[in-house]
């Protein structure tokens, strides 16, 4: 399928650039997407949630008052479960959380999220531009300019550029990337997805060479 390029002042570049329909175009599996983002949200947790049980709460050593002749409950320590400062019945312990996914249903995913925002018409392909420096309002008149201000947008450059990520990073709901380091999970969290016309290439050869993908 033929895409349309757009200059970064918002007007067509008067050419067109063909994406693969091996990619970009193929029917989405909406269980592959699932599988790989509940693995990318599972391994974002860092599972070190603690708390003490009963035999790490310091002090309790002693029996708190003799067991019979007060009138009272019976009590061994006063660090037991049902006192205030005792230790937690059953509390969370470290654990990883992370899972694995196939190398086929990660590509598969990845193809599934392009191909769902060609189809859903959230993709914008821009000439490749880059900045002399870093400056928030140059970024700012480039998503003026493709009129997607104040929407959720991830833009994938080919590969790293300062001056591009440092310009865009304090602007909400902005996210920039290196294409081939863009997560299914990434792909689909936004509501535009705007590619530079080198980044597309970058994309088709995480494909095409074999290359390993992630999530």
């Amino acid at each position: 399928m033929e895409f349309e390029i757009i200059k970064i002042d918002g007007s067509p570049a008067g050419r067109k650039l063909e994406l693969s329909d091996k990619i970009f175009g193929i029917e989405p599996n909406d269980h592959a997407i699932y599988l790989t983002v509940k693995a990318y949200l599972a391994n974002q947790r860092q599972g070190t949630h603690k708390t003490k049980e009963r035999s790490e709460v310091r002090g309790g050593g002693k029996k708190p008052w003799k067991q019979k002749g007060r009138g009272g409950a019976r009590a061994g320590t006063i660090r037991s479960p049902l006192w205030v400062g005792g230790g937690s019945i059953f509390g969370p312990k470290p654990r990883d959380y992370s899972q694995e996914i196939p190398k086929k249903v990660k590509r598969l995913a990845r193809k599934s999220a392009l191909s769902y925002k060609v189809k859903d018409e959230q993709i914008i392909i821009v000439e490749d531009f880059n900045f002399d420096e870093p400056r928030t309002k140059d970024f700012a008149s480039l998503l003026k300019a493709l009129k997607v201000e104040g929407k959720k947008v991830l833009l994938l450059t080919s590969q790293t550029q300062k001056s591009v990520f440092r310009s865009g990073r304090n602007i909400p709901k902005v996210k920039i990337l290196e294409a081939n380091k863009a997560s299914t999970y990434e792909i689909l969290n936004n509501q535009l997805l705007i590619m530079q016309e080198s980044a597309v290439e970058a994309v088709s050869k995480t494909f095409d060479e074999g290359i390993e993908v992630v999530q």
